[in-house]
């Protein structure tokens, strides 16, 4: 009978011998080839998180299905928000907005 741990180790052994399994997907050990390196990693854009209320994100969704009902199939919440922030009038934005 075999333990945890070489169980462990056979399994990692025949995953690794796989080749239809990307490296990277599976818990391996610590010097296993991550799944990306970082230095693949895009410079174009950054994922970053917002605080939005509740009625504004509604509203947000509302417009993205009406865009993709107009047949912009590609409409999503970041590229309103980028299209909006392109049309905005710094001008014309509230003292105490």
């Amino acid at each position: 009978m075999m333990s945890d741990q070489s169980d462990y180790q056979a399994a990692l052994k025949a995953i690794d011998n796989d080749d239809s399994i990307p490296t990277g997907m599976y818990p391996g050990p610590k010097n296993a080839v991550p799944a990306r390196d970082k230095l693949d990693k895009p410079t174009h854009y950054k994922v970053i998180c917002i605080s939005m209320y509740t009625k504004d994100l509604q509203r947000l969704d509302e417009m993205v299905d009406i865009l993709k009902a107009k047949g912009m199939t590609k409409a999503n919440r970041s590229a309103l928000i980028r299209y909006a922030l392109n049309e905005v009038n710094l001008d014309q934005v509230p003292q105490g907005m």
